[in-house]
């Protein structure tokens, strides 16, 4: 017999994802005869190559949206780049070359390694962030917000560096100073654009019980983030001002016990009462301080209270008595109104604020059955009690106060129940460069004028120098700043502020529909075809950014009448993260490659010593980041072993929603499986056991297999129900580990056939093996595409299986009529029998003693008793 072909997918890869694209078989349109399916993967910044780490996001969809289309799903399963940002500025900086041409540069090598990978996009959907006909749409969004009332301007505070006279992004102001000169970082005070997300927040608390495929973490943190609250509003009034200080409480039971006010750092009452302090350059320097504490610094419990004394004071509106006016670290601008009232007998951060500083405690809930010592406490109480020190509420249970201490005020006019959020409006403006120009127009005259929409987009100029230094970029090209007003035809100036990227990234789904209409945002017709997304996948990180902003675009779009649903993603799936092996020398100071090091084991220890230096280096268990110099990168795994190898293990590694390891050991085991499957299919084409008309033949077959034959065709059948159901319930792992099993009763059953009788196997057999090769190659497809289309070429079949039905179960062959049973004798395995499901114990019996070599081992012994346990075993004791 020839000696069969060796599998080569570096042949066969580069030959198929030619035909794809010849073929353009990944391109739709709009098609109402069939059911649609919208597969959607979170696009990507690009910021340089790709490595498998992030290929797993992508290699999950391809599986999910070739499943459907062979399903006889209409599937959109599009791919863009979000490529917009801060990234491309800085690498703009630090390589000295225009933001767009590092973006096009990365772009082209992330599109060919997602060729290389054969992942189905429809390329010609294709959308750039970064591209004017995209971004002027970002422009007319930003128009209808500003026509409803939407898109607004204030003062907030933003990371300053004096040195290089520009903002900073969080991530740039690290530690409190600059990442570029190492000069401490200020605040700075600067009229902003903002989005009224708050209009929308009660919307998106409600509409989240409409999302019953999301998964409840994701839920839970959207609904921490908008975090709904029901309490009572009032103000204090400021001793020796005209200014009030508003608050908002859910525990107006214990607002007897205030014996402080703090106001954030950002407050914009805390410079007017600096101004009148004479401390003021010591209270300055003071907030100053506190302003740059992060976000996570200022709210982790662990972090000790920071705060300090405003020299003023509050005047209570219940008992007239002044409090003094603190600003502390652990009090924030984006919560509530920005101020508290202090209550640290009964709240935990006030009271540890109120000992560092000696401040009052002073209770006012007791338990029922003890009292609390105000000057020893060190745990405030929290809990429901009796009111004391409560004016007229003295004595009362407090959650009936809460009711009673409400009514009074509002009854007085001195506070109201209110419902608040914690959500806050989004600040989209950005003093950058790379980002989409807002279209306002500033003028003397007329004041904030928007772009008229027939004068859009606002272009990026092309020619500006970023230095990263003197403020906004964009503030610098006079051509572009400088214009006339659309109203008066008066000089103005233009913003120079661009959008956050959220903006770019808020409604691109719904581009995709329809990405080359240069008439409108999009077709309202074609959208509504295709969205919502039926599947969306990506990160947890984007849980309370990206979606939630998501989400607010789409309802305001619903409200626009230009979509007819009010949530942009059915389901959704998050994805775990690869992590890899990282060599850090310690000697060094930097990361080594795999191939920098020398590895050894002892006595089951792992040593990796820096080939550099010779020292021993620290080996830890990282996600994959070019950084630690711990990624593989797809054309590492392409060129040893294939993109069908690399596509699998990615899968089977585990569970798709939880992190996993990247292990050499596993990449090659799906290898020797492909190449299993590779010489076993080639091996029945070659002994000529395929029946292209199986399908006609197989009723009558059916009815003639042998027991052996019946294991195999229910073995074939259960793989395709299991596969069917572990890719719909994202179970990629387990479909993979099922289609290895069978694999395994496969490939035996056919080398058997004709082996050394010249018969190259009964009819019955080559139809036997013809279902089961055509569907395993079917349910293996989307996993495996590039392999799997040969291999059906092999067979004499044409195109791509990609345009075949999805396998179909036989519920008849999943029908089990016999089972295998274990026979022992004193405990010991003697034996295998076949019985029918149904047999008795009489019957189970008979069979057992029955068996050759159970007999033989009965030979001249006692049988004392025989247990049989149902459809397991059998022991005879002797």
């Amino acid at each position: 017999m020839q000696e069969l072909e060796r599998y080569s997918p570096q042949e066969i890869e580069p030959k198929w994802q030619k035909r794809w694209n010849d073929w353009q078989l990944f391109k739709v349109t709009e098609d109402p005869s069939r059911p649609k399916f919208y597969y959607l993967d979170m696009f990507p910044y690009p910021s340089g190559e790709l490595h498998m780490g992030h290929m797993r996001n992508y290699i999950i969809g391809d599986v999910i949206s070739r499943f459907k289309r062979m399903q006889g799903f209409n599937v959109l399963h599009p791919m863009g780049y979000d490529a917009f940002g801060l990234p491309a500025e800085n690498a703009a900086i630090q390589y000295g070359y225009h933001p767009a041409e590092w973006i096009d540069r990365c772009i082209s090598r992330m599109r060919q390694q997602f060729d290389m990978l054969g992942i189905s996009f429809d390329w010609s959907r294709e959308i750039r962030t970064c591209d004017p006909e995209y971004y002027r749409w970002n422009q007319w969004l930003f128009l209808k917000l500003y026509e409803r009332g939407l898109a607004y301007r204030r003062p907030a505070p933003v990371n300053w560096c004096p040195s290089c006279q520009t903002t900073l992004a969080d991530e740039e102001a690290e530690r409190g100073v600059c990442w570029r000169c190492g000069t401490p970082v200020t605040k700075k005070w600067l009229e902003q654009w903002f989005l009224r997300t708050t209009a929308y927040a009660e919307q998106l608390l409600q509409d989240l019980e409409l999302l019953e495929h999301w998964p409840e973490r994701v839920k839970v943190m959207q609904r921490n983030w908008i975090g709904k609250s029901t309490g009572v509003e009032f103000d204090f009034e400021v001793e020796g001002l005209d200014e009030k200080i508003r608050v908002f409480t859910t525990r107006i039971d214990t607002v007897y016990g205030v014996t402080f006010v703090v106001l954030a750092p950002e407050h914009p009452l805390v410079p007017k009462l600096i101004e009148r302090s004479p401390r003021k350059d010591e209270l300055e320097k003071a907030v100053a301080e506190l302003l740059m504490e992060s976000m996570e610094e200022r709210t982790a419990e662990t972090t000790e209270k920071r705060g300090v004394f405003l020299d003023a004071y509050a005047i209570h509106p219940l008992t007239g008595e002044r409090v003094p006016i603190w600003t502390a670290d652990y009090v924030l601008m984006e919560y509530g109104t920005g101020a508290i009232m202090a209550v640290p007998a009964h709240d935990q951060r006030d009271l540890e604020f109120a000992r560092k500083y000696g401040l009052p405690v002073k209770v006012v809930i007791k338990p029922p059955d003890a009292d609390l010592d105000e000057a020893t406490m060190k745990q405030a109480y929290v809990e429901p009690g009796i009111m004391v020190n409560s004016g007229p509420f003295t004595g009362m249970w407090s959650e009936e106060a809460k009711e009673a201490i409400a009514d009074y005020m509002e009854q007085r006019g001195i506070g109201k129940r209110s419902v608040q959020y914690r959500l806050r409006d989004w600040l989209i403006s950005r003093q950058r460069y790379w980002g989409t120009p807002i279209p306002i127009v500033y003028c003397d005259t007329c004041g904030i004028v928007p772009v008229p929409e027939d004068q859009l987009p606002v272009l990026l100029p092309r020619d500006v120098k970023i230095t990263g230094k003197g403020g906004s970029p964009l503030s610098q090209v006079p051509e572009f700043v400088n214009t006339t007003c659309p109203k008066c035809g008066r000089p103005a100036r233009r913003e120079t502020d661009t959008m956050s990227t959220f903006v770019d990234s808020s409604w691109y789904f719904l581009r995709f529909c329809d990405p080359k209409n240069d008439q409108a945002i999009f077709d309202p017709e074609k959208v509504n075809y295709w969205m919502p997304v039926d599947q969306y996948v990506g990160g947890i990180e984007h849980a309370v950014g990206h979606l939630m902003y998501s989400r607010f675009i789409t309802k305001v779009l619903y409200d626009l009448g230009l979509v007819n649903f009010r949530e942009p993603f059915t389901r959704l799936f998050t994805q775990g993260m690869i992590y890899h092996e990282a060599y850090w020398c310690p000697k060094c100071q930097a990361y080594r490659r795999p191939k920098e090091v020398e590895r050894s084991e002892t006595d089951g220890k792992v040593v990796a010593i820096c080939k550099v230096c010779g020292s021993e280096t620290v080996i830890t268990k990282d996600k994959m980041s070019k950084s630690k110099l711990n990624v593989v990168t797809p054309e590492e795994i392409c060129e040893r072993y294939g993109a069908d190898t690399g596509r699998l293990f990615i899968l089977f590694l585990g569970p798709a929603d939880q992190d996993a390891e990247w292990t050499p050991v596993g990449v090659e085991g799906c290898y020797r499986f492909l190449a299993r499957l590779w010489r076993t299919v080639l091996s029945a084409v070659q002994k000529g056991l395929f029946v292209h008309n199986w399908r006609e033949k197989l009723s009558q077959a059916k009815a003639n297999l042998t027991n052996e034959e019946r294991q195999l065709r229910r073995k074939v059948h259960q793989t395709v129900k299991a596969v069917t159901e572990d890719i719909e319930g994202f179970r990629f792992n387990t479909a993979v580990a099922a289609m290895m099993e069978l694999l395994n009763e496969l490939q035996p059953f056919i080398e058997r056939m004709g082996r050394g009788t010249g018969d190259e196997g009964r009819e019955i057999e080559r139809i036997l093996v013809s279902e089961a090769v055509e569907l395993f190659l079917r349910i293996l497809h989307p996993f495996a595409p590039h392999i799997t289309d040969e291999l059906w070429e092999r067979l004499g079949k044409e195109g791509s299986l990609f345009t075949q039905s999805w396998a179909e179960v036989d519920e008849e062959a999943l029908v089990q009529e016999t089972i295998t049973i274990v026979v022992q004798v004193n405990g010991r395995v003697r034996g295998r029998i076949v019985v029918p499901i149904d047999a008795d114990e009489a019957l189970i019996k008979e069979l057992a003693l029955q068996e050759p070599n159970v007999r033989a081992h009965l030979e001249g012994k006692e049988i004392k008793r025989i247990i049989v346990v149902p459809r397991k075993i059998v022991n005879i004791v002797v």
